[in-house]
């Protein structure tokens, strides 16, 4: 008999569960903004002053409740297009619609409040700061949620284990594994992205990358894709298989690496395999025999995935963020040439 009414883990979820995902996602931002100095409550013998330095969080409910004009609140929710053309606040209790004309206003002239550094797109949470009136929550400025120190989140939820895996506590409670860590203070991970192989001026730059880390072999190399400089075809497949052959006898060469390092190879978004569906699978096992016939320590894995090695946690996941984050933007950064600092 099963000892719990759970059910069990599926890769294709049902829309109760896309709906508890958000609600979870806006109970923990509740919880962390609460914690936030700006927001938590004074305590009751405080100085007068410090209470008006505090923000108070609404919700949509109590805007949608009210018949009178309400000024200067700050509501958490998620940026929505429920209609053509028109964007809405959600959260738990509700639907309010949004006038986006003073925020928008601000940031182009330059005045306080406004869209705050940012990419804001849709399903993204945001701290809306306006008035409600007439139906309609008008905006002064955007703001996403401030953010906290994991050793803060840690300290309230102790050692739960978030990063996932089969262990039902965090691995950065384990003795033995920051032992393990503080032993090997020396290892190290190599990342590179983009690693077309059928390129011969990248296979050189490899080949200068071993020889320089032949003497002293890290613990891993991160292998990102794409791992092509010509888009998908039918000819593709065979020349990925040759090119990994030719990447396997370079690490070859190099008896030290090849015998020390790991090497773990995540697939690009152009990658052989179902289009855009993530999680996107490793690449097939008929492109990478060969490789991991001649370099045994090498793993094909999913994009993302995650990485733990003794107390660190590592998420690897390669996409152009930025490109599609861009494309759906509810309003896009004044300056094209400001993206990196948004």
């Amino acid at each position: 008999l099963s000892m719990t009414d759970l059910p069990g883990p599926s890769l294709f979820g049902t829309a109760r569960d896309k709906a508890e995902l958000y609600r979870e996602r806006y109970s923990i931002l509740q919880q962390r903004i609460h914690r936030h100095e700006l927001f938590t409550p004074s305590p009751a013998v405080a100085h007068p002053d410090d209470s008006k330095s505090k923000f108070q969080l609404k919700t949509v409910e109590t805007l949608l409740g009210s018949t009178a004009k309400v000024g200067e609140v700050i509501v958490l929710g998620m940026i929505t297009q429920l209609k053509e053309g028109k964007f809405f606040l959600e959260d738990p209790t509700g639907v309010v619609q949004l006038d986006l004309s003073k925020a928008i206003s601000f940031s182009c002239d330059g005045r306080a409040g406004g869209f705050h550094s940012g990419l804001y797109t849709e399903s993204c949470f945001v701290l809306a700061e306006g008035w409600y009136e007439d139906e309609v929550f008008h905006v002064n400025a955007f703001g996403f949620p401030p953010t906290e120190p994991s050793a803060t989140t840690r300290a309230f939820y102790g050692n739960i284990n978030f990063f996932g895996g089969p262990s039902s506590s965090s691995v950065k409670a384990s003795a033995k594994l920051k032992q393990l860590e503080e032993e090997n203070e020396d290892a190290m991970f190599v990342f590179v992205s983009d690693v077309w192989l059928d390129q011969a001026e990248v296979l050189e730059k490899l080949r200068t990358m071993f020889s320089g880390y032949s003497s002293a072999p890290p613990t891993c190399f991160f292998f990102c894709g794409n791992f092509s400089s010509a888009p998908y075809g039918k000819n593709q497949i065979q020349s990925l298989k040759g090119s990994l052959k030719a990447l396997a006898d370079l690490i070859c060469e190099y008896p030290s690496i090849h015998k020390s390092s790991r090497f773990v190879f995540v697939p690009g978004p152009e990658d052989p395999g179902p289009g855009s569906i993530l999680p996107r699978p490793p690449l097939a096992e008929n492109i990478t025999q060969e490789f991991r016939q001649l370099v045994p320590f090498s793993v094909f894995t999913t994009n993302p995935c995650r990485i733990q090695y003794c107390t660190q946690e590592i998420i690897i996941f390669r996409e152009d963020l930025v490109n599609k984050m861009c494309r759906n933007c509810v309003r896009f950064p004044s300056s094209s040439m400001d993206i990196p600092n948004h």
